[in-house]
């Protein structure tokens, strides 16, 4: 993770650097765009991020949360934003490489639209369920969701998000019968979960981690032979239906927007 965090900050640097000399960049506060809600792992990441930028650029850099739409909202008001450096765009895959796929009517093109910079961090996607239920395992899961008419009820972060990916993938490969809720955002999702109002949910491990070491949720599945070592509580599944609903998914520092026209 900290090889990660160096290895962006300073192709930032260098991406920045080339045009500082010729145009005195920057010169004002830097607006860091996140397409996801504040207290969401995109959002936390965005906040470090945003904290080193500062002491890089000399310059405030603000955060900026406008959720919705898989980044869709985001993306488009970066992609209609002056072309002058002073936009940046923090997202997920999902509004640059799910959303097109997805979507004829999108208001970006995430090709002509953003100057990609560089990937910022890699992360798991988890499965959990509530601590007091009485689900221990992904299998177990399945077997719940088989037997009920209705079936279970799982959130996700949005439409088309990685952890609805990981919701379809489990639901497919494991026949099991769930009902998809999308939010906007980790943080309601979580605390739906936490409260009971849904069953379970695909997430990104370091929103869910306060709540794993807390106890507020469990990790579904059968051992722990393959646990990460910032969460010896988390398990790996040996199942399929779990092991092919994990992806890992890439947070991106998606666009340092085109320099101004001479």
């Amino acid at each position: 993770m900290t090889r990660l965090w160096l290895i962006a900050l300073t192709l930032l640097a260098l991406a920045f650097g080339n045009h500082a000399s010729a145009q005195d960049y920057p010169s004002r506060t830097v607006r860091l765009v996140v397409a996801f809600p504040a207290g969401g792992p995109t959002d936390f990441v965005a906040r470090v991020l945003a904290d080193k930028l500062k002491g890089l650029l000399g310059q405030i850099v603000i955060i900026e949360n406008k959720p919705g739409a898989n980044a869709a909202i985001g993306a488009e008001h970066v992609a209609k934003s002056d072309p002058d450096g002073y936009t940046l765009f923090f997202t997920t895959a999902g509004a640059v490489v799910i959303n097109p796929h997805m979507r004829a009517d999108l208001p970006y093109d995430p090709v002509k639209d953003f100057a990609p910079v560089t990937l910022v961090v890699n992360t798991m996607e988890v499965l959990v369920v509530k601590t007091d239920t009485p689900i221990k395992s992904a299998s177990e899961l399945v077997a719940l969701a088989k037997s009920r008419p209705d079936g279970i009820a799982m959130a996700s972060t949005g439409v088309g998000s990685p952890p609805h990916l990981a919701l379809e993938l489990f639901k497919g490969s494991s026949g099991a019968n769930v009902l998809h809720v999308p939010y906007r955002g980790a943080a309601p999702a979580v605390t739906d979960v936490i409260g009971g109002q849904v069953h379970a949910m695909f997430a990104d491990l370091p929103v869910l981690m306060p709540q794993i070491k807390g106890g507020g949720c469990a990790r579904s599945a059968s051992d722990r032979s393959g646990a990460p070592p910032c969460c010896p509580r988390c398990r790996r599944s040996t199942s399929r239906a779990s092991r092919t609903s994990t992806p890992t998914t890439g947070t991106r520092c998606s666009r340092r927007p085109r320099p101004p026209r001479r």
